[in-house]
């Protein structure tokens, strides 16, 4: 069935929000622009005039897609060749709603996304849509078909499990530019006494090469040991690579390119005026979506 022209017309108005839920709920851009896709084909085998709100048929929808595909995702993120991340996006275009406090951001951030990890599907979806939709539990309930108490209970369950810690001094963006820069150069002229002073004690390092790339298999902790990793990353791949700062999930980034060709997005927690976290996303097939945003005409 081919759907008439207004309610595809219709249903691309309610598109970026859906993009949005899908990709808190999958941490993958792609799955979530195909589980996107997915329901639009659903809803071209469907009678509009039984959809009463087309929006909240489409936020069901889209969750039970995702639901299904978290699944599957669970087992094959068990089998992935080193540190598993989310795919990064660039959000300074509004890809994923309007980020206006530090609350938003922190939702759609790495960190939180890794912590999503260890929720159960059912308690990523209840954690989702109340935290970054506003859901009350009663539409949760509509959503998941559960009961509203049940729904409650996922929720603190949720909470407990993926609880991040309270944000702290969040510096000014030109402020955090020129951290970031400090951190680029004192990176590619190996000057470990400027790194230690941008880095916080308990910095972490996290990479995802997807087994693709070299990359870190597993995190890198501390101050020092962070700063000569990236002196000795920087140096021994800095030929021919140019860095743009980008804001991605967020937060402040760099993404890394060879020529034409994206080979890494890099995002940087920034606390109390220091680096406290760095994700470094590497795997190729992760890049393709961020590659499409940034190169956009």
């Amino acid at each position: 069935m081919t759907t008439p022209p207004l309610l595809a017309d219709e249903f691309e108005s309610h598109r970026p929000r859906l993009f949005g839920l899908a990709y808190r709920l999958l941490g993958s851009a792609q799955e979530a622009e195909d589980a996107v896709q997915d329901a639009y084909l659903r809803l071209s085998g469907v009678d509009r005039a039984g959809i009463e709100h087309l929006g909240a048929w489409l936020a069901r929808t889209v969750t039970n897609l995702c639901l299904n595909r978290l699944t599957s995702a669970r087992a094959r993120r068990e089998e992935y060749v080193g540190q598993w991340l989310p795919e990064p996006v660039v959000t300074s275009d509004g890809t994923l709603g309007p980020l206006e406090s530090a609350e938003a951001r922190e939702q759609v951030s790495m960190a939180m996304l890794v912590l999503l990890e260890r929720l159960t599907p059912t308690e990523r979806a209840v954690y989702v849509l109340r935290e970054a939709f506003g859901y009350g539990h009663r539409e949760i309930a509509d959503v998941l078909d559960l009961s509203e108490a049940n729904c409650r209970q996922l929720y603190r369950r949720a909470v407990g499990r993926a609880a991040a810690p309270e944000p702290r001094f969040d510096p000014a963006p030109e402020r955090r530019e020129e951290l970031v820069t400090s951190f680029l150069t004192a990176a590619r002229e190996g000057d470990l006494t400027g790194l230690e002073k941008l880095l916080a004690a308990d910095v972490t390092w996290w990479s995802d090469g997807g087994g693709k790339v070299t990359a870190a298999l597993r995190p890198i902790e501390g101050r020092e040991k962070v700063a000569r990793f990236a002196a000795g990353a920087s140096q021994r791949f800095a030929v021919g690579l140019e860095y743009t700062v980008v804001e991605v999930n967020g937060a402040i980034g760099v993404a890394s390119w060879v020529g034409d060709t994206l080979v890494g997005i890099v995002e940087f927690e920034l606390v109390d005026g220091l680096v406290a976290g760095v994700w470094a996303v590497m795997n190729p097939d992760k890049l393709e979506y961020v590659r499409r945003q940034l190169t956009r005409p």
